[in-house]
């Protein structure tokens, strides 16, 4: 039988700590290696104990889980725990295993686990999943999909959802064109009108205040347009 994973847990409270410790007494292939309040805790502790396996939480004092994540250069795997369901997308970009709410019940945990066994069975490395950098990850109904900036057209803005216009489809996503356009790298990107946000390689034309994006006239908004000038111009 293989040696169980080292687990770390991470939470700012006790009850979760309870739960989860139980939890993990109950599973062979995985041992509990220490518990940790804050993220300052887990970082010290990280540096002195090997560990495989992190049950992190997000919402905590002074450092919260996802700020903790990038100070690590090379982190365990991570199964997120919180009680708060609107950092899922964000977290699905540090390509965590898993996202389990509180509270938590052993079936879904027991889930969890059975990601990373399987993962570790065939001899992964210990490190939290590959992302594919060039994709987006956006919630489109009750589904998490992946789009790579490859197909993307362009992004219409609409009110609390964005319009996805891709080579496929067009997907209605929910987030913000301000949090698209935080996700989305600035170098391939632009903004060429409030409502608007476009593949700078995918610009065709760009006659007056309008560009041309495969068939598709977009306006060009005037506070933009120097800027875009500018990027065209390389």
């Amino acid at each position: 039988m293989p040696n169980p994973l080292r687990c770390l847990l991470i939470d700012d409270e006790q009850a979760a700590h309870y739960v989860l410790q139980h939890y993990i007494e109950q599973v062979d292939q995985l041992t509990l290696v220490g518990n940790c309040y804050d993220a300052l805790e887990a970082i010290n502790f990280l540096h002195r104990h090997p560990v495989d396996l992190l049950f992190l939480d997000i919402n905590m004092p002074q450092i919260n889980g996802l700020q903790l994540l990038q100070t690590l250069a090379n982190p365990p795997r991570v199964i997120f725990t919180t009680a708060y369901s609107e950092f899922a997308l964000e977290s699905y970009e540090y390509g965590v295993v898993d996202y389990l709410l509180k509270p938590i019940e052993f079936p879904r945990f027991l889930k969890a686990i059975d990601k990373v066994v399987t993962t570790e069975t065939e001899k992964q490395p210990v490190q939290l999943p590959a992302v594919p950098e060039q994709s987006l990850v956006a919630k489109v109904d009750a589904d998490w999909i992946r789009i790579t900036f490859s197909d993307l057209e362009y992004i219409q803005s609409w009110g609390n959802y964005v319009k996805l216009f891709t080579t496929q489809q067009v997907y209605v996503a929910s987030m913000t064109m301000t949090e698209v356009e935080r996700r989305l790298p600035s170098d391939q990107f632009i903004r060429v009108h409030k409502s608007y946000l476009v593949p700078l390689a995918r610009i065709r034309r760009m006659s007056g205040n309008e560009v041309l994006i495969g068939e598709t006239t977009l306006p060009v908004g005037l506070t933009y347009r120097r800027e875009l000038i500018e990027r065209l111009k390389g």
